[in-house]
């Protein structure tokens, strides 16, 4: 039995917008969708990561390790997003468990460290 899945890119740019947190191999984005049904898992990665063969090891990777951790610490009415990072193989995956677990238990707390995004975006006009 996996998560459920976000299925349509709005969702995705809709997270994009939510607070995140960058830790070694993953990005974490975490969006309330004022709900109570079950946390969702998207997963994606860009050509930074590699060819793709390498971009899909590594939504294998992140998609294994958080389907295992938000089925225990994801939140209720939430999205997770996790975004390959360029180093995301390389990592051993009790590190990469360990990083995901971190983002996540610190988004989940509401602590998110002042040097993480919000990704708030400045317009000039």
């Amino acid at each position: 039995m996996g998560l459920d899945i976000i299925p349509k890119r709005r969702d995705f740019l809709a997270a994009a917008k939510a607070p995140r947190l960058a830790k070694p191999g993953v990005v974490v984005q975490m969006r309330d969708r004022h709900d109570n049904a079950p946390p969702r898992l998207g997963i994606t990665a860009s050509r930074k990561v590699g060819n793709a063969v390498q971009r899909n090891r590594a939504k294998r990777r992140l998609r294994a390790a958080g389907q295992a951790l938000l089925s225990q610490h994801g939140k209720q009415g939430h999205d997770y997003v996790l975004i390959a990072r360029y180093n995301t193989n390389q990592l051993a995956w009790d590190d990469l468990e360990r990083a995901l677990t971190q983002a996540i238990s610190s988004l989940n707390r509401n602590e998110t460290p002042p040097h993480a995004k919000h990704h708030v975006k400045h317009h000039q006009t």
